[in-house]
Parts: structure tokens; sequence; C-alpha cells
């Protein structure tokens, strides 16, 4: 595997080190793991569409755009709500 080299704040390269060193890894090897963790949004939008789809299939439910902006949008007010902002 190639490195590539990512500029970044030094008080981030500082923080990210610190968590790696306490898991007992190496900052490379942290950010990997990081990496293959994190889902793209393209794997993101293909696992919302098959959940959807799911759903679908079990009950009957499909939302429509509206409905799922609704949804969100109470989502997001009510997590706001919790986390003071």
């Amino acid at each position: 595997m190639s490195d590539a080299n990512i500029r970044v704040p030094e008080e981030a390269k500082d923080r990210l080190a610190a968590i790696a060193a306490a898991e007992g890894l190496s900052l490379r090897a942290y950010l990997a793991r990081l990496a293959e963790s994190l889902l793209t949004p393209a794997e993101r939008a293909e696992r919302a569409e098959k959940a959807k789809v799911a759903l679908k299939e079990w009950n009957g439910y499909a939302p429509t755009a509206a409905q799922e902006h609704d949804l969100d949008a109470e989502l997001d007010r009510r997590l706001a709500q919790v986390t003071g902002r």
C-alpha cells in the first residue's frame, strides 16, 4: 500500500495521534482503520435505498419525499434540542 500526505492543522494531528496512541495504534494505522469504518456518501445512499425497499416489502411503509423531509426536520429539531444547539 502506498502512502499519501495529508495536510491538517497541527492540533488535529496531535489529537488524532493521542487517540491512536491510547488505542495502541500508530497514527497511520488508526487513520487506515477509521477510513475502513466509514461509509462514503454513495455507500450511505445505497444502504438507505436498500433499507427503504426492505421496509416497504416488510410492512408496506413507503413515505413520500415530502414525508421524509418532514421526518428529517423533526429528527434534526429533536437532536438540536437534546444537544443544546
